[in-house]
This record gives structure tokens, sequence and C-alpha cells, in this order.
């Protein structure tokens, strides 16, 4: 019996179907944590803080059609940006495929099972709180993330 390559291994981001672009997303929403740079020097800081669409049980988005109208600020990946997208957590399967790294062992696409991503504590479900809850930003600085 042979193996079959994954489509992940297989294509390049740009040819990815939607429905594969959006197989790659894990659920963790680390990418929804509100972050500070210092411009001077590119330093992120990552917060616990997430926008107020984020359903915090299910670390997904509650407006996701229409997240990047409600929220201006809110970045919609494509295969271009990916390549871009500093901020993005170093555990993104975004990021990771667009430089050339594989995808890691609780990635539900590589474990077969959503609920991996929470069980390597890869989510930042329970350690987040929304933006109307929170006060200065600085005041919510982490350090379990990364």
């Amino acid at each position: 019996m042979s193996k079959t390559t994954p489509f992940w291994e297989n294509k390049t981001l740009e040819e990815f179907s939607s429905a594969e672009w959006e197989s790659l997303c894990d659920g963790c929403a680390k990418c929804c944590l509100n972050k500070l740079e210092d411009k001077s020097t590119g330093e992120l800081w990552y917060t616990n803080v997430v926008c107020n669409l984020l359903d915090l049980d299910s670390c997904s988005c509650s407006d996701y059609p229409n997240r990047s109208v409600r929220v201006p600020d809110c970045v919609t990946l494509t295969p271009k940006n990916s390549k871009e997208l500093y901020w993005m957590p170093n555990t993104c399967a975004y990021r990771l495929l667009a430089e050339g790294k594989p995808l890691p062992e609780w990635h539900p696409l590589i474990s077969g099972d959503p609920d991996s991503v929470l069980r390597s504590k890869h989510t930042i479900r329970g350690r987040v709180i929304h933006e109307k809850d929170a006060d200065d930003l600085e005041n919510h600085l982490v350090s379990w993330f990364g």
C-alpha cells in the first residue's frame, strides 16, 4: 500500500483550494492576541487580550465572514501575505509552510484530532480576555506565548 503525500507537502500555498487553505488553521487563536511592537527595534510583545469577536470557548471568530469589515485591523491571511506576516506565531501552519517548515505533530492535519491543539497546550483557550474587559495593553503582557 502506498502512502499519499499530504496536499500541504505537494502544493505551493498559492495552489491550495479554499477548503485546503482554511484547514491549515489549527484553531489556536494565537493570531487573535493583541500585540505591542517597538517600532524602533521591531520587538513584539503579546498580551492576553483578544478581539471581542473571538469566542473564548471555541477559539473561533463569532463573525468570521465579516471580521475584516467589523474589525478593520483584522488581517485576512492569503498565500501572498503569509510570507510577510512576521508577527504570526511561530507555530502557525501558514507561517511554517511559508517558511518551508513542516507542520508540528499536534496539528490536526497531522494528528487527525482537532483536540490535539488543546491537549498540547498550543491554544489560548482559558488564558485570555476580550478587549472590552481590558485596560491598557501594557498591563496584560504575557510570558506564556511563544
